[in-house]
């Protein structure tokens, strides 16, 4: 019994520090399911491919009024890309940012409620770099915290 004392101890220990230093403090994340938006996606998607894109990244994500949603993404120089965030259809306020490899603002784009655009924010950009670019999309709300959010990354293939 005294020599497995200092086994059983031993375990012990490991099992702490496992546990402890084996937390995951990584925010990730959460998908969300839009049957409105998902339509819109899909239209979208539909006459991209018509325009010879291909998509290269595309997620429904969970956001929160007034909360950007970071998405870094590796672009290549030269390549046409196209960009899409779809809100929520009841947020008043949308906008989208998008920063270079050296936190340099590359777009600015911004959609009120009401407007043309409405819920969907898009437009077209060229690297002049091959570096990760960082999108921060955000919409208000002043009725739902919670909201759903769609991103869609295509890139002019043909």
């Amino acid at each position: 019994m005294k020599n497995r004392l200092p086994v059983i101890f031993s375990f012990f220990i490991l099992y702490c520090c496992s546990n402890a230093f084996g937390q995951n403090n990584v925010i990730k994340q959460k998908p969300c399911s839009n049957e409105f938006i998902m339509g819109q996606a899909d239209s979208i998607k539909k006459e991209f491919t018509k325009m010879g894109f291909v998509v290269l990244k595309e997620a429904s994500v969970s956001m929160e009024s007034e909360y950007e949603m970071p998405v870094i993404v590796p672009l290549n120089e030269g390549n046409l890309y196209h960009f899409v965030f779809i809100g929520d259809i009841t947020s008043k306020l949308y906008e989208v940012r998008m920063y270079d490899w050296n936190e340099r603002q590359v777009v600015y784009k911004k959609n009120q409620w009401g407007d043309v655009d409405g819920n969907i924010i898009n437009y077209d950009y060229i690297p002049r770099f091959s570096e990760y670019h960082m999108i921060k999309p955000v919409q208000v709300n002043k009725k739902k915290k919670l909201l759903c959010g769609y991103v869609l990354l295509l890139k002019k293939v043909k």
